[in-house]
């Protein structure tokens, strides 16, 4: 879609070679009724830096192919490298944020932090340690709520803990599965807005999947657009326009956003999708 394709910061250091590399990954399960096959041959190059978002159904497999470069799952065919060596295994360079939180309830928003900074920097001094878990909670605003546990926390603020936990390893890949799905509209966006802030201090590279489409729109620097699943593949990759630093309102202003948007809305539902088996 020429039109649509316009440049990337972080996409456009085509003379480099790429960070994170997904080779020709196909993922099939034995079943008594033979073989299920997820994803079918899929190819996608990711440069250090950039924010990449992947979109579509149900079951087209995002969480799985996700779950390969976080080193949670093995392709059944193909490989997926980082700086050129296979991922085989997670690994603390690879840092997951679930929709579900995934915190530790007994432990406070504090601990949980503490616990994956000690994990991955047992040597570290344990007054910079202690400092790397302050910073991380006052950056995303939870600095009062430091010593209360999951359940006192709303989810917004516990997807904040989430996130500062990842972050406070310094991940080279932040992986984001669905975030802020379970989050109000309100709440989400500010999350969005905080998550953007981020991403621009740190840079690291981002892979997100999402089923918003403004969402998507918003973040991304590309968004990967699946086919349905069973066998689903990348049917097209779209650059997003619009230049960084983003403004919501300024977006929703600009024509080709809705242009945009509903060139994604006919993906997803007339073109590139093929009916579920």
């Amino acid at each position: 879609m020429q039109t649509l394709t316009t440049q990337s910061t972080a996409h456009l250091q085509s003379q480099q070679e790429p960070f994170l590399i997904i080779d020709n990954v196909s993922k099939v399960y034995p079943t008594p009724k033979g073989n299920y096959v997820v994803l079918d041959q899929v190819n996608l190059q990711v440069q250090a830096g950039e924010f990449v978002c992947v979109i579509g159904h149900s079951g087209c497999g995002k969480s799985t192919l996700l779950n390969m470069v976080s080193g949670f799952s093995q392709p059944t065919d193909g490989l997926v490298t980082l700086h050129g060596k296979r991922i085989t295994e997670p690994g603390p360079d690879r840092m997951v944020v679930f929709q579900g939180y995934a915190l530790l309830p007994w432990l406070t928003a504090y601990e949980n932090i503490y616990l994956a900074v000690d994990s991955v920097h047992p040597n570290k001094p344990e007054a910079e340690k202690k400092q790397i878990v302050r910073e991380h909670l006052a950056m995303v605003g939870l600095a009062d709520a430091a010593h209360k546990q999951p359940g006192q926390l709303s989810g917004g603020m516990r997807q904040r803990v989430s996130i500062a936990r990842a972050l406070a390893i310094r991940p080279e890949v932040l992986i984001l599965d669905e975030p802020f799905g379970a989050l109000d509209a309100i709440t989400k966006e500010e999350l969005q807005v905080e998550l953007l802030k981020i991403w621009n201090d740190h840079r690291c590279t981002v892979l997100m999947i999402t089923h918003d489409i403004d969402e998507a729109m918003f973040l991304a620097d590309r968004l990967v657009m699946m086919t349905n699943g069973p066998a689903a593949k990348i049917g097209e990759i779209l650059e997003i326009p619009f230049p960084r630093p983003r403004d919501r309102d300024r977006i929703m202003e600009d024509p080709e956003f809705y242009k945009l948007r509903n060139y994604i809305l006919d993906y997803l539902y007339n073109r590139f999708a093929h009916d579920d088996e």
